[in-house]
């Protein structure tokens, strides 16, 4: 009998340990999979949401500055008579006037911008989730 408990190969006493810790890699390897998975799908969104966003921004820009260009110059030839040095200095006063109120909104829009939101909250919650189990 003693004999036969030394001639037993020593994994045969581990196995039932390294059960729960390989299902627990086996768990912790498939939400890390899942996770990254959410990871490309928020990159591939952001990135679509980004490139209609400048697309549009250009669209905007383009179609302002050729309505800004004729506003302008009807102003000027309408009011060139009365004084042409105050026609312009108006018109530059309200261009500088309007590119700073459109600098102030876009660096509120920057100031609130996120970046995978769903992928952080779901890091932070399965943060949560290991501290649990392993206290």
């Amino acid at each position: 009998m003693a004999t036969d408990l030394l001639m037993e190969p020593a994994t045969d006493r581990f196995e039932p340990l390294a059960a729960p810790s390989k299902r627990f890699a086996r768990g912790l390897l498939t939400t890390g999979e899942n996770r990254l998975e959410l990871l490309m799908v928020e990159v591939q969104e952001e990135r679509e949401r980004l490139l209609r966003a400048i697309l549009l921004a250009l669209g905007v820009g383009v179609f302002g500055l050729f309505a800004g260009f004729a506003l302008t110059a009807a102003i000027v030839v309408l009011l060139w008579a009365y004084s042409p040095l105050v026609v312009l200095v108006t018109l530059t006063g309200l261009y500088a006037a309007s590119a700073a109120y459109l600098y102030r909104r876009f660096t509120v829009l920057l100031g609130g911008w996120q970046n995978f939101p769903a992928t952080l909250d779901q890091l932070r919650k399965d943060r949560i989730c290991l501290e649990k189990n392993l206290m």
